[in-house]
């Protein structure tokens, strides 16, 4: 076993942020850990969540707006000044309908990524390069259905989009919460400590920092046209639990972590080369801990040190210093925001935030975003 040095985060101006490949439900590009194979699901309803609160992994939920909402040709959604609302359109839509749901959202955003993700960072930076070249060569040639599959891996969240993101939400009053470095860790922190009943991300790398219960498919679920396809599938949330995960595979959390870091994560993309889910839990099972089953693996070879992955895990950079306040929405605030410094329609965002209100008198019995809202 082979370990190399130590590596240093990528900076972007004052924002430093992941540079995230999206979510393919379709094709089944997982980010993180790929732990599909193992983790039992449910399969539920957003009605089903009605009454729950939510820490939502922000970054996962903005890169799914920015690719899925597209012009037909790939081109993500623009004001007249040029620069891009697909993810404030998302924010302010999915949002509405989760509350008119009755479910409270809180959106977690990430901060100084461990600097041990700079080798993952500098492969999404690469990919999202080699779909841009596919993606305008696929326009040039007339493609169009290609070229949009091509522009979903595309996206960047750059600085403006987060802070936008942001002030939507404090205009919405909906809170969010800043994490020290991964939000999803901090979303797992939030469930552990009981100010939020569920995690809500695609990645199953929450399970990996501990978060007791995993939501998937929230700000993706509903009826989504298969690539290349005339044919449309309902997606569905899932709910994944990490006691049920745990006892069906007959292991800890320390060794789902061993296994996680087997088969590859955020800060050892590669993981061991040749190794699956199944394989690495039977591994795991055998001799006990990742330690004892490097000495019988033949060139496993890691970015960095195994327990430096781990102990990010197990100990992540997370903050207690966060409030959590429904409030009711300011609406002439978010009408001066998205639509005359967005150009959104008013008549779509007033309907979208009414339909807040009678979400929450509907679930609530309550008259007033006031009286939920504490």
């Amino acid at each position: 076993m082979r370990f190399k040095t130590h590596v240093n985060a990528i900076a972007i101006g004052s924002q430093i942020y992941y540079q995230t490949l999206h979510y393919n439900v379709f094709s089944g590009i997982v980010l993180g850990v790929n732990l599909r194979e193992l983790v039992p699901k449910t399969s539920i309803r957003l009605e089903d969540l009605s009454g729950r609160s939510m820490a939502i992994d922000a970054y996962n939920a903005l890169y799914q707006f920015l690719a899925i909402i597209r012009q037909p040709d790939g081109t993500p959604l623009k004001d007249s000044s040029g620069r891009i609302t697909s993810h404030l359109s998302g924010l302010l839509y999915r949002t509405s309908n989760l509350v008119e749901l009755g479910i409270k959202p809180i959106y977690v955003f990430d901060g100084v990524p461990p600097a041990l993700k700079e080798a993952e960072i500098k492969r999404r930076m690469k990919a999202k390069e080699e779909a841009l070249v596919k993606y305008e060569q696929a326009l040039k040639e007339g493609k169009i259905e290609e070229a949009r599959i091509y522009a979903q891996a595309t996206s960047r969240l750059k600085d403006y989009m987060a802070e936008d993101s942001k002030r939507l939400l404090d205009l919405m009053g909906v809170p969010w919460v800043q994490a020290p470095s991964e939000g999803e860790a901090q979303a797992a922190h939030i469930v552990k400590r009981g100010d939020a009943d569920y995690c809500a991300s695609q990645d199953y790398d929450s399970l990996l920092f501990g978060a007791p219960r995993l939501v998937r498919n929230v700000t993706i679920s509903g009826r989504r046209k298969l690539p290349g396809k005339n044919i449309y599938v309902e997606v569905v949330p899932e709910v994944v639990e990490l006691e049920q995960v745990l006892k069906e595979c007959g292991i800890t959390h320390q060794q789902l972590i061993d296994i996680g870091i087997l088969v590859g994560t955020d800060f050892n993309p590669e993981g061991v080369k040749g190794l699956g889910p199944k394989t690495a839990l039977k591994l795991i099972k055998e001799y006990g801990s990742l330690e004892n089953v490097l000495p019988h693996l033949k060139n496993a070879e890691f970015p960095v040190d195994p327990k430096k992955i781990k102990e990010i895990f197990l100990n992540p950079k997370v903050t207690d210093n966060y409030k959590i306040e429904w409030r009711a929405p300011d609406v002439e605030g978010v009408i001066d925001f998205i639509c005359k410094e967005r150009d959104f329609s008013e008549d779509r965002v007033k309907k979208a935030l009414e339909k807040m209100q009678k979400g929450v008198t509907k679930f609530k019995g309550k008259t007033t975003l006031e009286k939920w809202f504490v």
